[in-house]
């Protein structure tokens, strides 16, 4: 077992399962199934956030209203709709700890490496913003592709760093509701999730 890919990608979030989880795909005879959490904010919002469990971990039962702690990786997948392929992300579990009040109940940590350049600006509120797409290695020669978003300092701090730059990120996992125009016109309320960023380094060998 490699420790390093297994420390890249660290996620813990604490709270209330909004599914019931449903089957999702079976794997070396494994079945996994999906569903999604609700994790509150400081303030009075809320992230949503999907999971994918497997059913040996599900064996003592989670339920709809409960209020659990899952600890896994955030992970990537394409999924072709419509003809077109979408980055979907869900949190894999590999832990369900005991439930602890207070604990932080949304956290991440990550190390990997920007794939595109950083796309930075400002909002109308003039609040400074900078998205990036980190590729995080995982066993098995796979990555998973995760959007994150720096916002103030953070954000002037990597708009420039170069596509192929190794950062460290501590954050949590955020989802946010959007609206995307079609082609023919209509409206589609959608949900994008990412990685909200509260600290990001360069990589100490590339900081050197």
């Amino acid at each position: 077992m490699n420790y390093e890919l297994m420390n890249n990608n660290v996620a813990t979030v604490c709270g209330v399962v909004t599914e019931e989880p449903r089957f999702s795909h079976q794997m070396y005879g494994e079945g996994f199934y999906e569903s999604a959490l609700t994790v509150p904010r400081l303030s009075d919002q809320v992230d949503v956030i999907p999971f994918t469990v497997s059913e040996r971990l599900l064996a003592d039962g989670i339920s709809v209203g409960e209020t659990v702690t899952l600890s896994g990786q955030l992970r990537s997948y394409n999924k072709l709709t419509d003809g077109k392929s979408k980055l979907l992300l869900t949190l894999f579990v590999r832990e369900i700890p005991e439930y602890d009040p207070a604990r932080n109940p949304n956290t991440i940590d990550i190390v990997g490496y920007i794939c595109k350049e950083p796309v930075y600006r400002m909002t109308p509120f003039k609040r400074e913003i900078c998205d990036l797409l980190l590729a995080v290695n995982r066993a098995y020669n796979k990555s998973d592709y995760l959007p994150c978003i720096a916002w103030g300092r953070n954000a002037r701090f990597i708009k420039e760093a170069p596509v192929g730059s190794k950062v460290c990120v501590n954050g949590r996992i955020q989802s946010r509701n959007y609206q995307k125009t079609l082609e023919d016109g209509t409206v589609e309320n959608r949900v994008a999730y990412e990685v909200s960023i509260n600290r990001i380094e360069l990589y100490k060998e590339d900081a050197e």
